[in-house]
Order: C-alpha cells, then structure tokens, then sequence
C-alpha cells in the first residue's frame, strides 16, 4: 500500500559514464525530488527530467544533498531504480472470486501474494487494472500527463455482472470510465476473463458489442479463459475444449464484421482457447501488434514462425545423441510434433515430457505456473539424454522459478545440464555443432 512517508525512489544501478555517475549518484541513494518537484514513481521522474538544468534531490546515510546536472536533449541520465513506484503500491480493493491470487498455496515468496490493482503499473508495465479505486487526483493525473495506453481488465459491460465478477458491488460503470479516458486522450488494451456460466455467452456478446462500440479507445480486447487451481473457490468452473470452440466460432463472426472498418484484428482469443479447441492458431498478421503479448496472445503463432525461420536459415548437427523437452501439458502436443522435424534434421533423439503441476493441481497444464518441484519430481530418475531444456517462461526476471530455484538448482538435482529455451532457435543455438565430436 501507499507509503506515509515522503515517496523515494531508491537507486538500484547507477550506469558506468553516465551523468548520474559523473554527478556523484550513487547505488542505494534515494532520490526524493527533481528541480524541488516531488517524485512519486518513475512517471514522476521521466516527466520532471525531461528539463535541460536539472537539480536532483537525494538522501544518503540520513543526509540530504543536492547535486546539478546539465543534461542536453534526449540525454539520459543513467539511473535504474529498484521499483517503478516511489510511494508503495496502490492495492487491489476487489475480491474477485477467480482471483489467481487466491488461488495459490502458502509458503511462497511473498511478492506472488501481492494484490495489486495500480495505475501505475499498467501505463508503465502493462499490467491489467479494474480502475475501482481511482480517486479525482489520479483521475486528473491520468490526463493532466497523459498516461496512455492504460491496461484494463473489463471481464464484463454489465454493470451487475461485472461487480460480481470483481465481487466489489461499488464498482463504477466501466462503460462510463472508458467513454471519459476517450474523452481525455486515453486509450486502452482491455481484457476478458472468461467465467463460464458467469460471463460467457450472452453476457459475453453484450461485452464485445460494447467495446467494440468504444473503437478506436479500446484499441484492441482479449478473450482469456479463467485459469483455476486446486485451491479455487468451490463453483467456478473452467473453459471446455466445446466452450473454447464455441467461442472461437463467434470471434470469427466478429472478425469478418470488424477487420475491413477497424483496419486491424482488435478481438484477439488467447492462444489458450486455441490450444483448448484443438484449432490451429491464426497467421502471423493476425495479430497486428504484440499489444496483448502479456495475455498469452500470438506467443505460439510467434513459436511456429520461429521455427520455420530457423529451419530456412539451416540447423546443423546436434552435439547431443538425445535431448529432453519439458513443458506445461497443454503446449506439448504442438512441441511433439516440431520436436519430431527437430530429430529428424538434426539427427537426434529428442524426448517431450508434460510436466503434471503438483504446486497448483493438475487441472493448471501451462508452462508458465510449472515450479523446479513440479520438474523434479515429473523427471528425477528418467533417461533425458545429454540436456534438459525448460520453457523460459518458468523463470521470473530474477531467474527464479516460483518455489525460488534458480537453474542451477535444477540441474544439480537432476543430474544433466538444464537450460532455459524460449523457443526452438534457442534448442537450435545451444545444441548445434557442423557435426557431432
């Protein structure tokens, strides 16, 4: 939550022959203002640096001091900070019933327990707000600096159904909210969350005709089926491989409504729903953008592309006899079958193995939510050849998984040089030799 102390923003790297350097700003200095302008983030910061003649104002070891820099335009000053908020973050008043945060079990690290619902995040991030604890000043920031787009998560137009679906029966109008960031400026990347017998159908037809109505301020909607583990709520209930199809079939309807005068996509399923129907996954102009890349949106369209380059560039001969793929259960079935071409042209044996997920339940087949634990046990004991290589999207920005291992970690415990592959260019580059030693 918002701090009551005066915001800071703390210093996590100072970059080698900056200005910042050359001006005496040190790692671990907390730079409180700019030009005597208090910082509350690094929106704050961007917007007051942006001045030729610069007077920052730091603390360090209790001290406070000031330091000039003369910056000419566009120069940066080389300051990385250790949060993007200075303030504390602005938390989530909502209680949905699908919250994945709820959703998870005790005893990790504590920052996967945070629920978040800031502004802030979303214009800088891209992460998803609901807007439900917007007061007038952030309001009247939003427009006053331009934050724009914002991230929003809609889930449903009906004002009832979407104050139940957050289970906040104060809930504003999120119809209104959008028509008033239109008339500000402000655009949106908006989100659905799909709730069968909740939102879906009818609810969710209302939903997309009145955002598509809102064109060209939410400039694109994602349709993503709730995600449920084995500590959800008692009721809910996930997409089926038929609620996915049907869904699929009126995106299509809205498609051939939509494309020629929107001049783009704007209605996207998340590759999720494709996986689910067992239907293949749109062209690569489908996509547009990479606006909704955070929702799962275009990632195995960009899997499948990326292989067709690779093999078109030449792949080589692999060093190892026989390699691993471990991944969520949902994806496998599209790894088999690109790990089959990946043998046959590299001549190699090449294992996929669906990794069941213990840590949320076995209903949760995403790479993404897979832990070092889930790992461990799926393939501790197993032949996997000379390496074992892990979907990149296991590891957090500090290269943790979610129980806190590193790969390292992993590799130790099972014996064999483990490696993180985004996609099979990343298989190809590690296991390439012109011929095998």
């Amino acid at each position: 939550m918002p701090s009551r102390e005066a915001p800071r923003g703390i210093v996590a790297s100072v970059a080698p022959a900056s200005l910042a350097e050359a001006a005496g700003v040190h790692a671990g200095d907390a730079l409180l203002a700019i030009n005597a302008q208090p910082l509350r983030d690094l929106i704050d910061y961007q917007y007051f640096s942006a001045d030729e003649a610069l007077t920052l104002t730091l603390e360090r070891d209790g001290q406070t001091f000031t330091v000039d820099i003369q910056r000419t335009y566009g120069a940066e000053l080389g300051i990385t900070f250790a949060d993007v908020v200075f303030d504390g973050m602005r938390m989530c008043r909502n209680r949905c019933p699908f919250c994945f945060v709820d959703q998870m079990p005790r005893g990790l690290r504590k920052s996967l327990y945070l629920h978040d619902d800031d502004y802030r995040y979303s214009f800088l991030l891209g992460n998803y707000v609901t807007l439900t604890n917007l007061r007038a000043e952030d309001w009247q920031r939003i427009r006053d600096q331009h934050l724009t787009p914002l991230y929003l998560s809609v889930h449903a137009a009906d004002l009832e159904v979407r104050r139940r679906m957050l289970g906040n029966p104060r809930a504003e109008d999120v119809v209104e909210q959008i028509h008033h960031l239109a008339e500000i400026g402000v655009s949106v990347h908006a989100q659905v969350v799909i709730c069968p017998g909740v939102n879906d159908g009818a609810v969710l037809s209302d939903t997309i005709t009145r955002m598509a109505d809102l064109f060209p301020c939410v400039q694109s909607l994602a349709l993503v089926p709730v995600g449920l583990t084995s500590y959800a709520r008692p009721g809910l209930t996930g997409v089926t491989p038929e609620g996915a199809r049907e869904i699929l079939r009126e995106v299509r309807a809205w498609h051939r409504r939509l494309r020629e005068p929107f001049g783009c996509t704007w209605l996207y399923p998340s590759d999720e729903l494709y996986l689910l129907a067992d239907k293949r996954v749109p062209a690569a102009y489908f996509y547009d953008d990479d606006s909704q890349w955070q929702n799962g949106v275009g990632m195995l369209r960009w899997l499948l592309d990326d292989w067709a380059s690779a093999k078109r560039r030449g792949l080589g001969v692999s060093r190892y006899r026989k390699i691993t793929l471990a991944s969520g259960a949902l994806i496998v079935p599209t790894l088999a079958r690109l790990a089959k071409e990946l043998a046959a042209r590299m001549q190699c044996m090449v294992q996929v193995v669906a990794v069941p997920n213990r840590l949320f339940g076995e209903s949760v087949t995403v790479a993404g939510l897979l832990s070092a634990e889930d790992v461990r046990s799926a393939l501790a004991g197993s032949d996997l050849g000379q390496a074992l290589f892990l979907p990149d999207v296991m590891f957090s920005q500090d290269d943790l998984t979610l129980d806190d291992q590193r790969l390292e970690d992993i590799s130790k415990a099972l014996g064999i040089p483990v490696f993180r592959a985004a996609a099979f260019s990343d298989i190809v580059r590690q296991i390439s030799v012109a011929a095998r030693p």
